[in-house]
């Protein structure tokens, strides 16, 4: 017994804390270069969290720790920033990256919310301007009045103006 503690608990509590410290010391050491935090500001976890791989803060995360750690070894032999990312995106597909490439099909993610609203914007005036157009084209409406009827009046009016 040392100091009213049972020998058996006080060995167990200093195992509880080395083993603590052993299981904590990757998130300790993890991230510990400027460059590390960088690219791993550029890296998405894939636990689901939908966080930036340095700012996942689920309890337990086991993804997050084993990338960093992953992103700290490929650092330490010197990979470049390029080949580090690429490695991530072999390994865990492109949606780890933050900023996917702008080619292909995600370049059309970036230019279709800017886009659509424009050509819904010149659509909308071409439908207004048509509609104005065929309502100073349209016929002025009223009864229809044939030929003859037309050519009464007129010889009426002439008769009234030589009166």
């Amino acid at each position: 017994m040392i100091s009213g503690i049972p020998r058996s608990s006080s060995a167990a509590s200093i195992l509880g804390a080395v083993l603590l410290l052993c299981a904590l010391s990757p998130a300790l050491q993890a991230q510990q270069t400027e460059r590390a935090k960088r690219l791993g500001t550029k890296l998405m976890c894939v636990c689901g969290c939908n966080q930036i791989l340095t700012a996942c803060n689920h309890v337990g995360c086991t993804y997050s720790h084993t990338m960093l750690q992953e992103l700290d070894e490929r650092i330490a032999r010197g990979d470049s920033d390029d080949l580090i990312l690429q490695s991530f995106v072999q390994e865990y597909g492109r949606t780890v990256l933050v900023d996917p490439p702008k080619t292909g099909f995600t370049g059309l993610v970036w230019v279709i919310p800017i886009l659509a609203p424009l050509m819904a914007l010149y659509l909308v005036g071409e439908l207004v301007r048509r509609w104005r157009q065929r309502a100073l084209l349209s016929p002025a409406g009223g009864p229809q009045l044939s030929s003859e009827l037309l050519e009464r009046a007129r010889r009426q009016a002439d008769r009234q103006d030589v009166e």
